[in-house]
C-alpha cells in the first residue's frame, strides 16, 4: 500500500509540474482541457499521498487545487 500511495505522490509531481512547465513553453494553454485535467488527476493523487504522511495543510492546499481545476473545467462547457 505504501508503495502505491508513494507512486500516486510521485504521478502527481510529474502531471502538475510537467503540465506547468508545458504551459510556460506555450505548449500547452491553461485552457486546455488536457492541462485542467493534469491539474485535477494530479491534484487529488496528491491529496491521497499528503493525507497519508498526515500532512493536512498540504491536502488542503490540494483540495483547494482540484476545486479550481474542476471549476475551470466547467466554465469550458
Amino acid at each position: 500500500m505504501n508503495l502505491l500511495i508513494e507512486t500516486l505522490g510521485w504521478i502527481a509531481s510529474v502531471l502538475i509540474v510537467g503540465s506547468y512547465a508545458l504551459n510556460l513553453r506555450g505548449t500547452l494553454a491553461a485552457s486546455d482541457p488536457r492541462y485542467i485535467w493534469s491539474n485535477i488527476v494530479g491534484g487529488l493523487f496528491f491529496v491521497v499521498n499528503t493525507v497519508h504522511h498526515g500532512a493536512y495543510p498540504s491536502a488542503l492546499v490540494n483540495v483547494v487545487w482540484v476545486i479550481i481545476a474542476f471549476a475551470a473545467l466547467l466554465r469550458k462547457k
